[in-house]
């Protein structure tokens, strides 16, 4: 009898965005940003973290931040989400950056896609410095702190309580949303 091999192809996968702002009315563009992904198609919510008032990191001459992550639930691959994103950071004002992590109407970064390991031109998941990050390892510990970083096999709550970066302020933000 003939073997046959049988491919499972996954549905759903599970994405950590974080998202962030510091130009103009910096929440409402966060929200406004999220809202546009959680609007189309096949991307839902499953869960967010508070919002974050956040020191800039990197280039220090600018605004704080707004920060957050989102988990979403989607059947898009890892390139077409970042072509999603990319193209409502565009569509809020986003323009190519003239400043290294510098200011930004938008910023919607793909953290961690499953458990995927992506090295591309274009995109690398999980996000290179993502462990280095507090706004970015603080709100996907509100989330769930035991996901496990793919590369690092540390969970989130390890990689933040083991950060080297003091400088890097960030509070909670208190806002109706």
């Amino acid at each position: 009898m003939k073997e046959s091999a049988i491919l499972v192809f996954k549905l759903a996968h599970t994405a950590y965005i974080s998202v962030g702002s510091n130009i103009g009315n910096k929440l409402e563009n966060c929200k406004k940003g999220v809202d546009a992904l959680i609007r189309s198609d096949p991307v839902t919510l499953k869960a967010q973290s508070p919002f974050y008032k956040t020191d800039p990191v990197d280039y220090h001459n600018q605004d704080w931040f707004i920060n957050y992550v989102i988990k979403i639930e989607t059947s898009l691959d890892p390139f077409e989400l970042l072509n999603r994103l990319k193209s409502i950071q565009r569509n809020a004002g986003r323009i190519n950056d003239i400043v290294r992590f510098g200011p930004r109407i938008l910023d919607l970064d793909i953290i961690l896609f499953d458990d995927a390991l992506i090295n591309s031109e274009y995109l690398t998941i999980p996000h290179p410095r993502m462990h280095k990050r507090r706004f970015v390892l603080k709100p996907i510990c509100d989330i769930d702190p035991e996901i496990i970083h793919p590369v690092f096999k540390k969970n989130m709550k390890y990689l933040l309580d083991n950060i080297d970066a003091e400088e890097q302020g960030i509070a909670e933000y208190k806002c109706d949303y």
